[in-house]
């Protein structure tokens, strides 16, 4: 959560991107830890090492349905003179291994993952023997005996096997004591299942934030809805939504309020209860009903001096009007994103995702960012003083520019994979040359 307010700025400031970016990072602390259920702690971040309590796997099994067997019984096996064993029970997966031994000319019906009985030194596959039937090699294994009593009788093996072939051994996967995953790693799907597989029920993270997304504007209308004269359709807090949700959020998507101040302000309010992080779009320029402005202005946190949200102007095109700080009495970090779709896109992967990232308790927040070389058919011109954020297409070490400059442009948003940075002091790229690349998938 929040625990100073941004610093103080003249009203005719001019703030860099980076300035703001540190203003944010700074005031945006991660989430405090929490034990969760492995079911609930998808795409959480762990605070501490996980140590393998138990051998993975725990005890030497097969990986084959077959027969456990000693390799001195099976060796020089072959389909003219087959190695006769005679069996003396079935092992099958969850069952003790203790309850037989393999000794001298006998054999173990073995199942996949069951325990290798003392005494057996390899498992033949099924595949290589008669199961059993006398009939020549088989193709499968019969059915099972009810009880290792029942698996009576004599099989012959037409291939010889190595010591350990089809043994999957005890710790081969991970060891007691090993680290299985360090702090700081994002549990997906394969670390929920190597969690389970060592016998962990919970684990220690930090939770994902919440993040509450809101749109203004009276001329919104949801998708869905007839458009009559003057109205257009609500993407902002759709597109944010997802964006939250792709950077690791449980976003919560409010849809469009109308331009009134005290509605906005209650709204807010109302939504403060689960939300970690509050992400508006619109109403932040200068323009007569910027509702954002109007109602957050002068909202400050009781109990914190200097604290509320604080409205600046940016260097950077896209997004030049932005907002933040805290609100409520958890001082719950607010984002103010401009209203034009491309301009709040651009600002939320330049601000409220690593804003996001941050909270999780991640260290690295940021997209990745590579050297590109710029293919176009004219030069790209840039604003001097401004740091330009260009839609753009990606492949193989190469970057071209999507759509045009417009931040209302998001028919080429949707193609675009990347972000061409032009610095604050160039205000022509020829083609050809090497620029700074964001990449956003």
């Amino acid at each position: 959560m929040s625990t100073a307010a941004p610093r103080p700025a003249a009203q005719d400031r001019l703030w860099t991107v980076d300035e703001h970016l540190e203003d944010i990072l700074a005031t945006v602390r991660p989430l405090e830890p929490i034990e969760l259920q492995l079911p609930d702690a998808q795409g959480c971040v762990l605070v501490e090492d996980v140590t393998v309590p138990v051998s993975l796997p725990p005890f030497d099994n097969s990986s084959m349905d077959g027969y456990a067997v000693r390799v001195a019984d099976v060796a020089g096996a072959s389909e003219d003179y087959p190695a006769a064993l005679e069996v003396v029970g079935d092992v099958a997966a969850g069952q003790a291994a203790e309850l037989l031994h393999v000794g001298p000319g006998q054999a173990a019906r073995i199942m996949t993952g069951a325990p290798l009985p003392p005494g057996a030194e390899t498992v033949v596959p099924v595949e290589w023997t008669d199961g059993g039937l006398g009939e020549g090699p088989v193709d499968g294994m019969r059915a099972r005996s009810l009880a290792p009593e029942q698996a009576t009788g004599h099989v012959r093996v037409y291939r010889p096997a190595e010591a350990r072939a089809h043994v999957r051994e005890k710790g081969s996967d991970v060891k007691a004591g090993d680290r299985a995953l360090e702090a700081g790693t994002v549990l997906g799907p394969p670390q929920i299942a190597l969690l389970a597989a060592i016998g962990r029920g919970t684990v220690r993270v930090r939770p994902r934030p919440r993040v509450v997304v809101l749109s203004t504007g009276s001329e919104l209308v949801p998708p869905g809805e007839e458009l009559r004269s003057g109205q257009i359709y609500d993407s902002n807090s759709f597109a944010l939504t997802a964006a939250a949700r792709d950077a690791g959020a449980i976003a919560y998507r409010v849809g469009a309020v109308a331009d009134d101040a005290d509605t906005l302000r209650s709204t807010i309010e109302d939504q403060l209860v689960r939300a970690d992080l509050v992400v508006t779009t619109g109403g932040v320029s200068v323009g007569a009903y910027d509702v954002v402005k109007e109602a957050l202005s002068h909202v400050g946190d009781e109990d914190e001096a200097g604290s509320g949200i604080e409205f600046r102007r940016l260097a950077m095109q896209p997004g030049k009007p932005q907002g933040f700080g805290s609100i409520g009495p958890d001082h719950t970090p607010l984002l103010a994103l401009p209203g034009n779709p491309v301009s709040s896109y651009v600002s939320f992967e330049l601000f409220a995702r690593p804003a996001i990232r941050t909270l999780m308790g991640l260290q690295d927040v940021h997209r990745p960012t590579m050297r590109a070389t710029l293919t176009t058919d004219k030069a790209l011109t840039s604003p001097q003083g401004r740091r330009q954020f260009l839609r753009a297409a990606y492949s193989e070490g190469t970057v071209r520019p999507v759509g045009g400059a417009g931040s209302h442009l998001v028919a080429a948003l949707a193609h675009a994979d990347a972000l061409i940075v032009v610095p604050e002091d160039v205000e022509s790229v020829e083609p050809g040359t090497e620029v700074e690349v964001v990449l956003l998938g």
